[in-house]
């Protein structure tokens, strides 16, 4: 992610509708084919109907947030999924997911991302979390510093080993698009 400060330019932060799914997907494809870079095995295009399910669902929970430029008929220039944790696990707090943060390319650094997750926060805390999970792949430092300035700290590291033993190029990395 990385967005620091914003500049002023504030986007309009809104409950993703039906007419945003196939934008939204083509996003999250986006946001997919950035982190190969980071080192996520997480194939973009071949999981688009799998993804497209997953927005069309998050339509109708109200757990997808999209940002704006303007009115409703602008198109998507980033998103944000989010829930609360379903795993059917007892915790001792009630724990609010986010997932696949991502703001478009050119419009990171005017605080669109911030605004996406403070809004997923205050949603999550009126759905009842009292804690939030994220993940960021190991290997983006901007994503991991945008989440720290926020507040978020380490608390579980996932491990990776190849058994191909071919010289997979991302031996040790996460294996999810994680958030940008």
């Amino acid at each position: 992610m990385g967005d620091d400060e914003p500049l002023g330019t504030a986007a309009a932060i809104t409950p993703a509708s039906v007419g945003d799914v196939d934008e939204v997907t083509d996003l999250w494809i986006a946001l997919a084919e950035g982190q190969r870079r980071h080192g996520s095995t997480l194939l973009a295009e071949p999981n688009r109907a799998a993804v497209r399910e997953w927005v069309s669902r998050s339509v109708v929970t109200g757990e997808l947030l999209v940002a704006r430029d303007g009115d409703s008929d602008e198109s998507p220039i980033g998103f944000v999924g989010f829930s609360l944790d379903r795993e059917g696990y007892e915790r001792e707090r009630t724990r609010g997911t986010v997932s696949n943060l991502f703001v478009v390319p050119d419009r990171r650094g005017e605080g669109i991302g911030a605004e996406l997750l403070e809004a997923a926060e205050r949603a999550l805390a009126e759905a009842g979390a009292e804690t939030v999970a994220l993940e960021a792949l190991a290997d983006n430092d901007r994503a991991r510093e945008f989440y720290a300035g926020r507040g978020y700290d380490c608390h579980r590291v996932e491990l990776t080993k190849s058994l191909s033993g071919a010289g997979d190029s991302r031996d040790g990395r996460a294996d999810d698009a994680g958030t940008e």
